[in-house]
């Protein structure tokens, strides 16, 4: 196994992690010498990674309750102290039938992502800064460059994930400007037109982070595209 990485020893939790994406970025981390926490809601999914992931931690919540989440923070520092990253993974997709058929339905689904991810940078906040070498990065989308009317609901909902990916990104770098310091926590927008052979990729993107002053990457927008 190889450790000899800026991540080694990092302990980096996946949010919405049991997708096939989540399970390569898993193990590429965990490769590394990163403790790999992996969370999700569905109990069948994450007893799967653990069977099919040795050494990565699982952890059952629902993301989208403040309440769970701050438990899950509470849990994780009892057991493996705190976080140095966070890759929100959480997502879906919805939409098609124009404007018409942007139902409410499908903007409260889709807009989980981004209750999902409110939660846990709030809970996480303090962990991040305190690292010193602290990441979130979040999965967006290429729509929100070129939205379509097919996907507004999708397209209104990542571009809200990103707006508030870039206030974290803000509060990273005013507090360690009012402290005085170097930046050393890091946000870190990923856009991608679709995941689908591109799990390696963003785990080698997200595993890079590290390799890189936070004062370089904060608040930086990265487009992944296939072959």
């Amino acid at each position: 196994m190889e450790t000899d990485t800026a991540v080694n020893g990092r302990t980096v939790l996946l949010a919405g992690g049991t997708s096939a994406a989540g399970r390569s970025i898993a193990r590429i981390l965990r490769d590394a010498g990163a403790t790999v926490i992996v969370v999700g809601s569905d109990v069948g999914r994450l007893a799967s990674v653990a069977e099919e992931l040795d050494g990565v931690v699982t952890e059952q919540c629902d993301l989208t309750d403040p309440d769970a989440v701050t438990a899950l923070r509470d849990r994780i520092h009892a057991a493996h102290g705190p976080v140095d990253g966070i890759l929100h993974l959480v997502g879906g997709w919805r939409g098609g039938g124009g404007l018409a058929g942007q139902s409410d339905d499908d903007f409260t689904f889709l807009l989980r992502s981004f209750t999902a991810l409110r939660n846990i940078t709030r809970a996480f906040d303090a962990d991040l800064q305190a690292s010193d070498a602290g990441r979130l990065a979040i999965v967006s989308s290429t729509a929100v460059a070129r939205p379509l009317a097919g996907g507004a609901n999708y397209a209104a909902a990542k571009a809200a994930a990103e707006a508030w990916t870039r206030a974290v990104a803000q509060g990273f770098a005013k507090a360690a400007r009012d402290a005085g310091r170097e930046p050393s926590a890091a946000a870190v927008i990923f856009r991608v037109k679709s995941l689908a052979g591109l799990e390696d990729a963003l785990g080698l993107a997200f595993l890079g982070l590290w390799e890189d002053p936070a004062a370089d990457i904060n608040d930086v927008t990265i487009e992944l595209a296939g072959a």
